[in-house]
């Protein structure tokens, strides 16, 4: 289970059977950007920890296109 949540509640949620691998958090992390918004607005910061998996150069290029 991985949810994204906000101080309004869940924004994504996603429940996989299997481990989560690059391309799975690739199209959570696509999945959850159509329920943000633009900066400054409310919803609109990604704030993730430090794993491998958060510093892809495709995640990243994904996230500031939005």
């Amino acid at each position: 289970v991985l949810p994204t949540l906000s101080m309004d509640g869940v924004l994504h949620m996603d429940v996989l059977k299997c481990s989560w691998k690059g391309n799975t958090f690739y199209n959570f992390i696509d999945a959850l950007l159509t329920n943000m918004n633009t900066y400054s607005q409310r919803n609109s910061v990604i704030n993730m920890d430090n794993t491998s998996i958060h510093h892809s150069p495709e995640l990243c290029d994904l996230i500031e296109s939005r």
